[in-house]
């Protein structure tokens, strides 16, 4: 019977970040799949990033992940969303080739001398007296672990569904994952359904792009890793059409036949990503919904149908499509279709994403209620670390909410749980402002260089650039310019002139004024940058948002602190919540269950009031 430290159960972007974080702290791994042709397959969107996401792959690589990477390599068009909101909104997105995507994970996965692979499936994990001692197949070979991951996306007793067709399956072509929900529940743990879908594919030559309207990447692309990844010379366009009544009306010809309508669907969909038949029933008023046309790589035909997720039957998938502005002749690849599949209720997890009941078992991904690539690799980088840490016997690690996305996204997982596919979103986290997409290295790289996954060259490079920023901002901050010198720039950009001397940095503050205009205005500040050639682009940016938001920055840091406080207030694992009597009766009930490592994490969950808290604060100082 092979040895090996950790196995990681799936090799979707949760199991590959997790090998990959696992290995390269030191431990063996060895990674289970069904299919190694497809490691970090992009089953739904070839995209990365968006809305709060990108600030997660930015802040997986600040860990010292591969995501962000991976997507630089395989990019095909980048945007910054939500340009005219504030810092704290942007948003990194990119369009990827789906394949190439795939072949760079494979690569760096090969490459890493401490990951081994087995192409199969897990029916049982091995335990005894309640910690994993390995695991056994469904060729019958057996493995010793130390530790267990399980990222097994939707695959976990999948069926989907096509109109009135259903069949067992965790992706389309692919079968699904049997057993391991049954021995997992026997245990003791709790499961529940969940539903998911993906819209059909088209064939490119045969739509009609001139009747869309073009969606092209920035003028100056970025990026997603503070790493030397290259920015892209060219790029791919995307598209924008829309539906219509009559889509409507022919989608509604087909509700009848929908499992979604019929009640063959037990498990609950996104609500934030709805398929196109549950769009028009909910939006009734709405006479049309907007469709992204997103190509699939450099070197394919194939284009993804952006919000038209569907389980309808594929007549009417079709019939409905080519009334569209542009899909007239279109052909397809294959229909849409959705898929159930188990989950466990996160709230079974600690803070570390280990279970409760089992030691140095993990999950992580989709098997949490999870949707989106991203919100599973970051998952998947937090198991790898704390199995890793565990079998080691060092400090386990966690992130608070203050700390980064990925800390909002695990705490309301094990503090909240998910009875619907959770989706992150900029307005889950009270400390945006704290927590955005440009200073993702200045708040993790150094956690990632304590951790291991840091090189001291990546570490000293990244305390040099906010070296370099703090150095810009300080000189900001004590340079005066005179009325003469400014006044033409200030009029040009219509602001207001000013009377006497003022400090560069105020100037900044006012609202049409930007660094980069500074700069070629003012021969004080353009020599000082040409003086100090180490300061680029990106320095004067993160300079800029500095300046601009100080005062937001600091009363958000105020109310972290306060925050932190209740973090630090631990609560005895064996605590006795019964012996509460002047809390209410759901908090006890849910205290007992959930037992929460910390003040601050119990008052998050639901049904937990301010008074229970204080209560529970005066009693644990007592």
């Amino acid at each position: 019977m092979d040895r090996y430290e950790i196995i990681v159960i799936g090799a979707g972007h949760a199991g590959c970040e997790a090998a990959m974080a696992a290995a390269n702290l030191g431990s063996t791994v060895l990674l289970i799949t069904m299919n190694m042709s497809n490691m970090a397959q992009m089953s739904c969107n070839p995209s990365i990033g968006g809305v709060a996401k990108g600030q997660i792959i930015r802040e997986i690589d600040a860990l010292g992940g591969y995501s962000g990477i991976v997507s630089d390599r395989s990019m095909i068009q980048f945007r910054m969303l939500n340009k005219s909101k504030g810092p704290a909104m942007w948003s990194p997105r990119s369009q990827n080739d789906r394949y190439l995507f795939s072949s760079e994970w494979r690569k760096f996965l090969e490459n890493n001398k401490r990951i081994f692979f087995w192409q199969d499936f897990v029916e049982e994990i091995l335990i005894v007296q309640g910690r994993v001692i390995g695991v056994k197949t469904g060729l019958g070979m057996s493995f010793q672990c130390k530790s267990v991951i399980l990222s097994t996306g939707t695959f976990l007793n999948g069926i989907i569904h096509i109109g009135e067709k259903s069949f067992s399956g965790g992706r389309l072509g692919e079968r699904a994952a049997r057993f391991l929900t049954e021995q997992l529940v026997k245990i003791g743990f709790e499961s529940k359904r969940m539903k998911t879908g993906t819209p059909v594919r088209v064939d490119g030559r045969t739509l009609d792009f001139s009747k869309m309207e073009k969606q092209p990447g920035d003028e100056n692309p970025g990026k997603f890793s503070f790493t030397d990844t290259s920015t892209l010379k060219t790029q791919k366009d995307c598209f924008l059409t829309y539906t219509s009544k009559k889509v409507h009306e022919v989608l509604r010809s087909g509700f009848k036949k929908s499992p979604l309508f019929s009640g063959r669907i037990k498990g609950k969909g996104p609500r934030y990503c709805p398929s196109i038949e549950d769009k028009i029933e909910r939006f009734a008023s709405k006479d049309s919904h907007q469709l992204f046309i997103e190509p699939e790589g450099w070197e394919t035909v194939e284009y993804y149908v952006n919000g038209f997720s569907s389980s309808l039957p594929e007549d009417v998938q079709f019939k409905a499509l080519r009334l569209i502005p542009g899909f007239k002749d279109a052909k397809f690849f294959r229909p849409g279709y959705a898929i159930e599949y188990d989950y466990f209720p996160p709230d079974q997890l600690s803070s570390t994403l280990e279970t409760k009941l089992i030691k140095n078992l993990f999950f992580a991904g989709q098997i949490n209620g999870t949707t989106g690539y991203e919100e599973a690799a970051a998952q998947g980088l937090v198991a790898g670390i704390n199995a890793h840490q565990s079998i080691n016997e060092k400090e386990p690690f966690s992130l608070q909410r203050s700390d980064a996305y990925i800390g909002v996204l695990i705490d309301d997982l094990i503090t909240k749980g998910t009875e619907e596919p959770y989706r992150m979103f900029t307005s889950r986290a009270e400390f945006r402002i704290l927590l955005r997409q440009d200073n993702a290295d200045e708040r993790l790289t150094p956690v990632g260089y304590t951790l291991g996954l840091i090189s001291n060259d990546r570490f000293l490079k990244t305390q040099n650039k906010y070296n370099q920023v703090n150095m810009l901002i300080n000189f900001l901050q004590k340079s005066s310019v005179s009325p003469e010198i400014v006044n033409q720039y200030l009029i040009s950009v219509g602001s207001k002139e000013i009377l006497q001397k003022q400090r560069i940095s105020s100037i900044l503050l006012r609202p049409n004024i930007t660094l980069t205009g500074l700069i070629a205005n003012l021969d004080l500040l353009s020599n000082y940058i040409k003086i100090n050639k180490e300061i680029d682009r990106e320095i004067i940016e993160e300079a800029e948002l500095k300046i601009k938001y100080q005062s937001y920055i600091l009363k958000e840091q105020e109310l972290a602190l306060k925050m932190i406080a209740l973090e630090n207030q631990k609560i005895p694992e064996n605590f006795d919540y019964h012996r509460l009597n002047s809390i209410s009766s759901e908090a006890r009930e849910k205290l007992s269950k959930l037992k929460p490592a910390t003040v601050g994490q119990a008052g998050r969950i639901s049904g937990v009031s301010p008074s229970d808290i204080s209560v529970l604060i005066v009693y644990l100082n007592y």
